[in-house]
């Protein structure tokens, strides 16, 4: 059996490695554009403020690694189209320019994202950046002692990230997005409001609900929005990703952003083609539909079960609650499955409940107070998602909310889930039972 992997970060890292774990004896042959793989490109921003010990160590493979493996790796190969009826693909060598055509039996689509960047004035102005790959990092590295001041555009994860850690390392920042709050897609306003504090209250200046409309500038970048303009050393473009499929364009069934629908088990609709991690959709749990959620934990979980499941359908993916977390400001936030907003945004009811109150007991020389906000479904009950917000590490909690949703647990359950007490930890009534409890005082008894 002859495999070719298309794209090798994260799911398609997995997916190689699964595939000769299960079929040692396989043909493997791997095209990656770059001359890397496996970048955690998210410890980008912390790379930036200097808490990585060594940006080596985030990688986690090698094209030597699955070599030993038994791939045949295409370091620096650009795959330029594939027939699908013919079972080829046409390769490009990008270090000699050859062109050569290559069979397949399967085919692992493993493409990942690319950056959306907006077709607007000034686009290719070289102190424009962007926050994506290996090559981005050490340019965003290189140039971080000089600055003075930064635009960062887009107050996402990587936005945010980024406008913190070049704040606390003496930058001016701005901080731009079109939408009306900072993170608005990952948490409901009671914990931004919380958040776009600490941002001013670190010197950032927060340029919200405003559309940029163009770049211009020499020596330095000026952003110009539909509002104002602001000038700066450099700027990050930091807006979103989108699936970088176009090479199976109307070959298999995708969602309208381009992500491959795939089963239960990664297969697209053409039956010798898999796909994972960002260039494909998502099953997403709290709502039961296909989403498209662009995480690293998603791409090696879906890169996994392609390496299972790409002979026989054998092991179903369990779907997603898109669970993630962030530390900003010396705060930690962490969220599973649906905010209110999120619900809204995709035409799901839910209600939900609001909860502030200390950690561990009163009698402890210290304690912290955690801002948490529990989300459900109004006829089933069922929990929906979860989000934290304190000084306090509570970044676990969302894997409890994440274990919740996908065991379809309710607010009822969760509320009387064991969970020990010890006043170093929590308190008697641990605070995601008390959330819960929240909920169900709202709620009413069934």
């Amino acid at each position: 059996m002859k495999v070719i992997v298309i794209g090798c970060t994260h799911a398609g890292t997995f997916a190689t490695q699964q595939i000769l774990t299960e079929h040692p004896d396989w043909q493997v042959v791997v095209y990656e554009r770059n001359d890397n793989l496996s970048f955690l490109s998210c410890g980008i921003a912390l790379w930036i403020g200097d808490h990585v010990s060594d940006p080596n160590k985030m990688f986690y493979s090698s094209p030597e690694a699955l070599t030993e493996l038994g791939a045949t790796m295409k370091m620096r190969h650009d795959v330029l189209s594939i027939d699908t009826d013919a079972k080829t693909v046409r390769v490009k060598d990008l270090t000699t320019n050859e062109e050569t055509t290559e069979s397949y039996d399967k085919l692992v689509m493993t493409t990942g994202s690319a950056p959306v960047i907006p077709p607007i004035a000034g686009i290719d102005n070289t102190n424009l950046k962007f926050c994506k790959n290996w090559n981005d990092a050490k340019t965003l590295k290189e140039v971080a002692p000089s600055l003075k001041s930064v635009i960062v555009i887009g107050a996402g994860y990587i936005g945010a990230e980024l406008a913190e850690q070049f704040a606390l390392t003496g930058k001016q920042v701005t901080l731009i997005d079109a939408l009306p709050r900072v993170l608005a897609k990952n948490f409901d306003q009671t914990i931004t409001d919380r958040v776009e504090q600490d941002y001013r209250d670190n010197g950032v200046t927060l340029a919200l609900n405003e559309k940029v409309t163009g770049f211009s500038g020499d020596n330095e970048i000026t952003v110009t929005t539909d509002k104002n303009s602001y000038t700066a050393d450099i700027a990050v473009l930091a807006v979103g990703f989108r699936p970088r499929t176009e090479l199976l364009k109307g070959k298999v069934e995708m969602l309208g952003n381009g992500a491959i629908i795939t089963d239960e088990y990664m297969q697209s609709s053409n039956p010798d083609i898999f796909a994972a991690g960002d260039s494909s959709v998502v099953h997403y749990n709290p709502t039961g539909k296909d989403d498209y959620i662009p995480l690293a934990t998603n791409a090696v979980r879906q890169g996994i079960l392609v390496g299972k499941n790409i002979e026989h359908p054998t092991e179903k993916y369990l779907g997603t609650q898109a669970s993630s977390a962030v530390a900003l400001f010396g705060k930690t936030l962490a969220s599973s499955g649906l905010t209110v907003e999120g619900a809204q945004a995709r035409n799901v009811k839910v209600d939900s409940v609001t909860l502030e109150q200390d950690y561990r007991p009163a009698f402890m020389v210290s304690t912290e107070p955690i801002l948490m906000e529990l989300t459900w479904d109004p006829e089933t009950r069922q929990v929906k998602g979860g989000a934290f917000f304190s000084t306090y590490d509570c970044a676990q909690s969302a894997n409890v909310i994440s274990l919740a949703i996908q065991t379809k647990i309710t607010i009822d359950d969760l509320s009387m889930v064991d969970m020990f007490f010890q006043p170093n930890f929590d308190q008697p009534v641990n605070y995601v039972n008390a959330l819960a409890g929240a909920a169900v005082a709202q709620a009413g008894t069934k």
